[in-house]
């Protein structure tokens, strides 16, 4: 059975940075698609950044330049490494990931992907 665990949210003053860590399980994911993404209260979930099977990262542009998606293989590990974080941050964060080959451009799309985390919140104030 797969399993997608998410930790490391808390709460942080702007400016401040987070990394966020999903521990994978029940499968060895070589070609997978893997992806975080996040939603605030009363909005849809979003994509934040995703990450394909040739390494090649996407990041949805409130992001791009603070935020890192990276992966230990090794560990079955997938980060967030979330940098100079803004009160708009603020959101329930979950990561996906999905065995199959992917198109780059769909990493950003809730559809794209069979198995989710639980998520993990983070908070920033200002």
């Amino acid at each position: 059975q797969v399993q997608l665990a998410e930790s490391g949210g808390g709460s942080v003053q702007a400016g401040g940075s987070l990394r966020l860590s999903c521990a994978i399980s029940g499968y060895t994911y070589s070609k997978a698609c893997m992806g975080w993404f996040r939603q605030a209260p009363g909005e849809e979930r979003q994509g934040v950044a995703g990450l394909d099977s040739d390494g090649f990262t996407l990041y949805a542009d409130s992001v791009r330049g603070r935020f890192i998606i990276s992966q230990d293989k090794a560990e079955s590990t997938l980060y967030l490494q979330l940098n100079s974080l803004k009160p708009d941050d603020t959101a329930m964060y979950y990561c996906a990931a999905d065995p199959r080959r992917c198109a780059w451009a769909s990493l950003l799309r809730e559809t794209t992907y069979t198995y989710w985390g639980q998520g993990t919140q983070v908070t920033v104030s200002s």
